[in-house]
């Protein structure tokens, strides 16, 4: 991996005499480069395929020499010393994604570029060299989603990309009925419906003031669009560290609502982590395998349907966001996970 990195980022030439590195934006094709690119692309994909692997195997079989990740969690295992506090931690994800999304990863390029910083403001562009950061902006509220209702929406951003309508309102989008009935959504809606309603009015709201931001977002970083999805995710966030996190804690922080906090945490576990984790898994098994075949069958084809399964394989990943806890926080699995220069 370290070798290949080493020949991308540099200039080659017949010359004894080294040349000075040169952008990598501007790195010339070669045969040399070529190949560089390709043992590097077969490095990156190993590399995901396994720790895919490993994150699923920690959560649904065995972390640390001991019992699963899940089981961990479900049984208020440390860091968690009750169901309440695993609830809580589920918040606190949803908090860290919506506020990342709204204040880093579009308002910290923006600042950048407002501040005359223009070549920095699209280096800090996630993924913009794929040229698909606002699906996966997108996928990020999608996990905020899947968190709150307690189950994996079937639905993903192929299915409405260009398509607004479908970010009129939560109601437009899914039926309700789909929401678990051990999740927080029924759990707030049965004490606050209002508050129930906020929620997931601005999680459809964000999402679709992300899908309305002219494509590609590194070309329109200081639209208003895009000011007004960072504007939108912020209020989500806000939304749910300052009024959902307190009324959870203040309204079910009684025992006798610890057996319905148990239900919601073994329903997350299970209906929203172990089957996201999964899917990731199986994705990035097909890419290493699109990759293997483009090595061993260069066509404009193959290289097309490994391009294909990157992004396929990306979005499980971005719609595990709100859950980055226990082993793809404390083994370094995330950002080594996110970065994925292909």
């Amino acid at each position: 991996l370290a070798m290949g990195l080493t020949f991308s980022m540099t200039a080659c030439s017949n010359e004894d005499t080294p040349t000075e590195p040169t952008d990598a934006a501007n790195i010339d094709y070669t045969s040399e480069n070529a190949t560089s690119w390709n043992n590097y692309m077969k490095a990156v994909v190993t590399l995901l395929r396994k720790d895919a692997s490993d994150l699923y195997g920690y959560w649904a079989t065995s972390y640390k020499g001991g019992e699963s990740y899940a089981v961990t969690f479900k049984n208020h295992g440390a860091p968690f010393n009750s169901a309440g506090s695993c609830v809580q931690q589920v918040i606190d994800g949803c908090v860290d994604i919506a506020n990342e999304v709204g204040e880093t990863k579009i308002g910290d390029p923006y600042s950048k570029y407002q501040a005359g910083k223009v070549t920095e403001a699209l280096y800090a562009v996630e993924s913009w060299y794929s040229w698909h950061s606002r699906d996966d902006y997108t996928n990020n509220i999608f996990s905020i989603r899947n968190t709150y209702y307690g189950r994996i929406d079937d639905n993903d951003v192929s299915k409405v990309d260009g398509n607004l309508s479908a970010f009129n309102s939560y109601k437009d989008f899914d039926d309700e009925g789909d929401i678990a009935e051990h999740s927080l959504s029924k759990l707030i809606a049965s004490t606050n419906p209002d508050l129930d309603e906020e929620i997931k009015t601005l999680i459809f709201a964000s999402a679709k003031a992300i899908q309305a931001i002219p494509q590609p977002f590194r070309n329109n970083i200081d639209s208003e669009e895009s000011v007004a999805a960072m504007n939108t995710c912020m209020e989500l966030a806000n939304l749910l560290l300052n009024e959902v996190k307190p009324y959870v804690n203040q309204t079910f922080g009684d025992p006798e609502y610890d057996d319905d906090l148990d239900a919601i945490a073994e329903q997350f576990v299970d209906a929203v982590v172990l089957p996201t984790y999964k899917d990731l898994q199986e994705k990035n098994k097909l890419l290493l395998d699109a990759v293997n075949q483009f090595r061993q069958n260069p066509s404009n084809d193959n290289f097309e349907k490994a391009c294909n399964l990157w992004i396929t394989a990306r979005e499980p990943w971005e719609k595990s966001e709100a859950f980055l806890i226990g082993p793809v926080a404390n083994l370094g699995l995330d950002p080594n996970m996110d970065s994925w220069p292909l």
